[in-house]
């Protein structure tokens, strides 16, 4: 399968979009045209575990990798998940259902595609490397970082560089980030917020000097943010699984609609649900929750797409996010793939701060999408309200969502049955978490880990646990404007 930019530029194999991470001219790799998920292909998985799924799924658009060399690739990352389950599907009232995503190696959704993408990379690198090392860029709000640099830790012929908002996430995500081991990771804070890390990395891949510096020093890059169509393919499985699921446990039957629930920031997340959607996928709703960021709520809301608002460090920081680069893939679908349609557009971002679609002239097929918000206030109640009704421990993230899932339910009254996406582990935001059950504020993260626990009864996961016994080795923070030659300071200790 061809992958064209969304902005223009010449079309391209998975695989070269895998281990390009951005196209030439600054736009997204989208595939040149959506495979169909067939009846006969739907039934014949209902009875595969996770890993024969995604080498199904993924092979639609990698069709340049064979699928036995694709289900070892599966096989190998997802064996690194709590039974081998990347993401269970959990009964909450025979409504709705939790879509369980933390059950990998660093507890966050990211681990679904970021154990996965150094497989697809190093097979990429094999064909199209040309000799020359590859360099992952990557800016986090969070979850990515630590994710990214776990997958891609060691890994032969790879140097891995994270950027983070210094004072934008949680606690433990910073330790799980600063704690990281391997001859081939980097770790650096900004003073900034996370839109700030994102825009350093992004002038960093379209800058011809840049780039020409790095291809001197030996180096192409590649990122492992949802930028990365590698990033982003794979979370196209766990939307189609967990449908197979609820059919296979006879909670719904094969063809029936159902709706998706999703925490965003940058919007990767909730776009793999659309195109699992245009694989064939039966869906009614899918539900974009937002927290105090709630750009993406007004873009759903009038078609306004305006970052120049207040920004808000919340207790969700994954989604603290004010330009959402994946939301330019689905603006590449709503001008019927027209390239122009999309330049323009990320032209009047850049120069202006927002851009407008005028919902009244796309198909009606983005009525799909529904757009919520949650304050701080709501997704604290979240977080005690659920708990207490159904024993079930939420992580801010997920408690946006569940907040946006009940305002939905209370405006529309939708009776289709629910899957609300769960993103991370609750111990990662222990202080957020404990205080919104139980309105103390514990600062040590550690001990707020162990008063959450006796608190929930919800067992700490190890790597969690272990964090306060590990050395602290990446601890540089930089201003924002010094991201360039912090990297080529990195590679020339490495040469």
């Amino acid at each position: 399968m061809e992958f064209i930019s969304t902005r223009g530029s010449r079309p391209v194999t998975g695989e070269e979009a895998v281990l390009k991470g951005i196209a030439e001219d600054g736009g997204l790799y989208v595939p040149s045209s959506f495979p169909e998920l067939t009846r006969e292909e739907m039934e014949n998985m209902l009875w595969m575990d996770y890993s024969e799924r995604a080498a199904c799924i993924l092979c639609k658009f990698f069709d340049e990798i064979p699928e036995a060399e694709m289900k070892s690739y599966t096989d190998r990352a997802y064996s690194r998940f709590t039974d081998c389950e990347p993401a269970p599907v959990i009964d909450i009232d025979g409504e709705s259902y939790i879509m369980e995503l933390f059950h990998g190696p660093t507890l966050a959704f990211k681990d679904v595609a970021l154990t996965l993408l150094p497989h697809l990379m190093t097979a990429a690198r094999k064909k199209f490397s040309n000799g020359e090392k590859t360099l992952i860029l990557v800016a986090t709000s969070g979850d990515t970082g630590k994710a990214a640099l776990e997958g891609f830790k060691d890994v032969e012929g790879t140097e891995i560089i994270v950027f983070y908002p210094s004072e934008g996430v949680s606690e433990l995500q910073k330790l799980q980030m600063q704690t990281t081991t391997g001859s081939n990771t980097h770790v650096v804070g900004i003073k900034g917020n996370f839109d700030d890390a994102q825009t350093g990395v992004k002038r960093i891949f379209t800058d011809p000097d840049y780039i020409a510096r790095f291809k001197e020093m030996g180096y192409s890059l590649s990122s492992a943010n949802s930028i990365n169509w590698g990033r982003l393919a794979p979370q196209i499985v766990y939307y189609v699984s967990a449908y197979l699921d609820l059919v296979g446990a006879e909670q719904i039957d094969m063809y029936d609609k159902i709706n998706f629930v999703v925490p965003t920031g940058n919007f990767g997340n909730i776009l793999a649900a659309y195109y699992a959607y245009k694989m064939g996928l039966p869906i009614g709703k899918l539900i974009v929750a937002s927290n105090s960021n709630d750009v993406l709520t007004e873009f759903f809301s009038d078609g306004k797409y305006d970052s120049n608002r207040p920004f808000h460090k919340t207790m969700s920081p994954s989604m603290d996010i004010l330009v959402s680069s994946n939301l330019e893939r689905l603006l590449f679908e709503m001008g019927g793939r027209d390239p122009a349609f999309v330049r323009e557009k990320m032209s009047e971002l850049k120069r202006f701060g927002m851009y407008s679609v005028d919902f009244d002239e796309i198909p009606e097929e983005f009525s799909l999408f529904e757009g919520y918000s949650a304050t701080e206030e709501d997704t604290a109640s979240a977080i005690d309200n659920f708990f207490e009704t159904h024993d079930y421990l939420l992580d801010p993230h997920t408690a946006v969502a569940v907040s946006a899932y009940y305002d939905y339910l209370t405006e529309t009254g939708d009776p289709l049955k629910t899957v609300i996406v769960s993103t991370a582990s609750p111990y990662k935001f222990a202080h957020d978490v404990y205080r919104s059950l139980t309105g103390s504020d514990e600062r040590d993260p550690f001990m707020a880990i162990k008063r959450l626990h006796g608190y929930s009864g919800v067992p700490v996961p190890d790597e969690i646990a272990s964090l306060k016994y590990k050395e602290l080795i990446h601890t540089d923070i930089i201003e924002k404007e010094e991201m360039p030659e912090k990297i080529f300071g990195i590679l020339t200790q490495n040469e």
